[in-house]
């Protein structure tokens, strides 16, 4: 199976001084076309860091980020933006949309910037919507759409330059539970119509478990989960579900039991 992302002896450090702060230590990893894979760690431990790496959104000390085969960091800085707008998609926390422009338009933005014509930019974004479920709010503006609805304008905005990885950083975390269900509906039906690759960095158990893959960030590195048989981390992603959304045996069992 292809490689989309590979990151080889990923070092990242920071100068403050005569101090240095040593972030990431060696990180290996692999991502396969079609893979869907979480990674977890405490706050603090280089998560984002790990993501602006992947992202070519900054440069590493020491070691390479191969997507598609391409060391990205060996690239100028403009064919690196353009790498970027072409190979990578990516979804924030915050979803980042512009409040001036219309959810259509926002998400015409990446083709637009490619140098795709307008007219063909927006009707690839409306179809895009289609997708997400936004037809009947591709002419709203930011502020006139849900916390859930405008998440989905940048998962939409985020794959309609058709990239082979999209990076995204907590994308459920300012989302009520309901709401980051059908998020995380939309990422695996996404993935899976498209065969697109998806990073995602989260804190929440319950999200990282049903993915197809989980890793963690521990001193610089991203290491497998501990537990093999995937029960250790069961029994945590139990215990954040029960606490945040109660203890009905029948859903617990369905969230987790995928």
């Amino acid at each position: 199976m292809s490689k989309v992302l590979q990151c080889i002896e990923l070092s990242k450090s920071y100068q403050q001084g005569n101090l240095e702060t040593q972030v990431l230590n060696g990180l290996e990893l692999s991502v396969d076309k079609g893979e869907l894979l979480a990674v977890v760690g405490s706050s603090g431990c280089g998560k984002s860091t790990f993501l602006h790496l992947a992202g070519a959104l900054d440069s590493p000390t020491a070691g390479q980020v191969l997507i598609n085969g391409v060391d990205i960091h060996l690239l100028s800085d403009k064919e690196r933006a353009k790498f970027r707008n072409q190979h990578l998609g990516f979804i924030y926390q915050f979803h980042h949309l512009m409040m001036e422009f219309s959810a259509q338009e926002n998400v015409a933005m990446p083709l637009m910037i490619q140098g795709e014509k307008p007219k063909k930019a927006l009707l690839a974004a409306k179809e895009m919507l289609a997708q997400v479920g936004l037809s009947h709010r591709i002419d709203y503006r930011p502020s006139q759409l849900s916390g859930g609805e405008r998440q989905r304008v940048a998962i939409a905005r985020a794959l309609v330059t058709k990239p082979s990885l999209v990076l995204a950083d907590e994308p459920t975390g300012n989302l009520d539970s309901d709401t980051a269900e059908q998020i995380y509906q939309l990422i695996r039906s996404l993935n899976k119509s498209a065969n697109t690759s998806f990073v995602i960095v989260t804190h929440d158990l319950v999200l990282a478990n049903r993915m197809d893959r989980q890793v963690k960030l521990v001193q610089g590195k991203l290491l497998p989960l501990a537990d093999k048989s995937g029960e250790g981390d069961k029994r945590e992603a139990t215990q954040h579900f029960t606490a945040t959304y109660g203890d009905d045996s029948s859903v617990l069992g369905s969230k987790l039991d995928v």
